[in-house]
């Protein structure tokens, strides 16, 4: 099997294709597949030319941290999760996220999504519940991973200079749900980086590693 891989070394530098061969286990996830090529010391592509270290990132390796998100033929998702098994065809195409800046290779700064975070104050604070709260859909909305694949497909998502995405939408429905106190406060930053932007695409729900219900979080928001 091929693995064509989008790289680029460094922040200033200019983006190119390489390609290598993969001759590891058939059941491997695309996350093994990276390793497996990173672990020689002589790492070599397919023109037998010397290459180098494949840069990406990786945590928990079991779909928990989202640290792996990148785009696997032409989708995102978490290369942990995504499994060569599954795959048609014998080359496989691995690109960084583009809505963030590469670092390195399929590294990428997400820092955007926590500082959007921290610039509206989005925190629960005090835990001030409403008698009668929905619990599974706030622990649904609590699994969040920040993982940046709701925003990779979000039409309306650029740079994050005003519009914030899904996952600040999942979050002001939590705080929202989870401190009675601060509902004021929270439905005015929702409507502002959010509620009069979205296009409701629903294309972030399609690629939720996680599987929260955004839709019902934008719809309890916008009820209220």
């Amino acid at each position: 099997m091929r693995v064509r891989i989008l790289r680029q070394r460094s922040p200033h530098d200019e983006p190119y294709w390489e390609t290598f061969d993969y001759d590891g286990p058939a059941d491997n996830s695309v996350a093994g597949v990276i390793d497996y090529l990173n672990y020689n010391d002589d790492i070599r592509n397919i023109d037998g030319s010397d290459s180098v270290r494949i840069g990406w990132e990786c945590s928990c390796m079991q779909g928990m941290c989202g640290a792996c998100a990148m785009v696997i033929n032409g989708r995102p998702s978490l290369a942990c999760e995504t499994f060569i098994r599954d795959m048609k065809g014998d080359e496989i195409t691995i690109q960084p996220l583009g809505k963030f800046p590469v670092i390195c290779d399929l590294v990428v700064d997400r820092s955007s999504i926590q500082e959007n975070l921290k610039k509206s104050d989005m925190y629960i604070g005090e835990y001030v519940p409403a008698k009668g709260g929905d619990h599974d859909h706030q622990y649904a909305a609590a699994k969040c991973l920040k993982c940046g694949l709701c925003l990779e497909v979000c039409p309306n998502y650029v740079n994050g200079e005003s519009f914030y995405g899904a996952a600040f939408a999942n979050d002001c429905y939590l705080v929202a749900s989870r401190n009675a106190s601060r509902r004021k406060d929270i439905k005015k930053m929702y409507k502002e980086h959010f509620g009069r932007t979205c296009s409701a695409s629903l294309s972030c729900a399609d690629v939720c590693p996680m599987g929260i219900p955004t839709l019902a979080s934008v719809a309890e928001m916008n009820r209220r």
